[in-house]
């Protein structure tokens, strides 16, 4: 077993953690969200989507968000971009990055975006390639990895099969996503297997939800493995509209306690990254779903 001295993380707070909100959330309060998280040591970080307000109104304000931030050297800012059209808007807005992302269920891909699996890397096929000639990195994720709400179990052949699809259509980097948090540490194994079956341990990541308390026991897993790169979410914004009640993103606190704990280098600063999820939460009007940031606010209190 040999861990990464360092890891990277991705917080996608700003855009998946924020997206299914019920109340609006102000372009103001994203750009403030974003320059506490890079203030806090974080150099990747997914801003926005460019998708049709109609369908998501939170990311309506996807070119102000852009356009509000003042940018820091080192970081990469990512956008989420389904189709051709999303990628005409957010090209304008000069991302360093965009994601696309395919389920590796079949149910879940019409539902979600009603056409197929084999007809979602078709739509990204254009984007990918106008990305790419426009020097702009290109990022997918494998949604419903080990588990999907209308089909269950998901074997890890679907996992290889979408992510040699994606290679196939020039994705640079690729991650594992266990969209509705319902895998554990051998199912997810075998998923971040069978990506790299196409993908360097350089060029692939995790992504879990913590819907049934598995994301951190998932996370070292993976650095077990070897695997370097997370996507994480400040205060553990973001539910999971597919099981009610439940929580979304893992922490990005809770990720980073876990890794310094182990001796990781992460170059962010938790304090700062505690009170990047406070500033957000106390606007939502809650308490932040970390319970490193739960537990060192008390402490702060004492």
């Amino acid at each position: 077993m040999k861990l990464p001295s360092k890891v990277k993380l991705v917080d996608v707070g700003p855009r998946d953690g924020l997206q299914n909100e019920k109340g609006a959330v102000p372009a103001a309060v994203k750009i403030e969200l974003v320059h506490r998280l890079q203030d806090a040591g974080l150099t990747e970080i997914e801003v926005t989507s460019f998708v049709s307000p109609k369908w998501v109104p939170q990311m309506a304000d996807a070119a102000e968000v852009m356009a509000g931030i003042q940018r820091k050297p080192g970081v990469r800012y990512s956008v989420l971009t389904p189709n051709m059209k999303g990628f005409e808007a957010a090209v304008l807005s000069k991302p360093d990055e965009i994601v696309v992302f395919a389920a590796a269920s079949e149910a879940f891909s019409q539902r979600n975006i009603n056409c197929s699996i084999a007809e979602s890397i078709e739509r990204f096929r254009p984007v990918v390639e106008a990305a790419r000639a426009s020097n702009i990195h290109v990022r997918g994720a494998i949604s419903c990895a080990v588990g999907c709400p209308y089909e269950g179990e998901v074997a890890p052949e679907r996992v290889e099969l979408v992510a040699r699809l994606l290679k196939g259509i020039g994705v640079q980097h690729m991650g594992v996503a266990d969209t509705i948090g319902v895998g554990t540490p051998v199912k997810v194994q075998r998923a971040m297997e069978a990506a790299l079956q196409h993908y360097a341990l350089d060029h692939v990541s995790g992504h879990f939800h913590d819907t049934y308390g598995q994301a951190l026991a998932n996370t070292l897993v993976c650095l077990e493995m070897g695997v370097w790169q997370f996507d994480t979410s400040s205060a553990g914004l973001g539910g999971c509209p597919y099981a009610k009640g439940a929580t979304g993103n893992v922490a990005t606190e809770d990720v980073v306690y876990l890794l310094h704990g182990m001796g990781i280098e992460t170059g962010i600063d938790l304090d700062k990254l505690i009170d990047a999820g406070k500033f957000i939460s106390d606007f939502l009007e809650r308490k932040p779903n970390s319970r490193a940031a739960t537990a060192l606010l008390n402490k702060r209190a004492d």
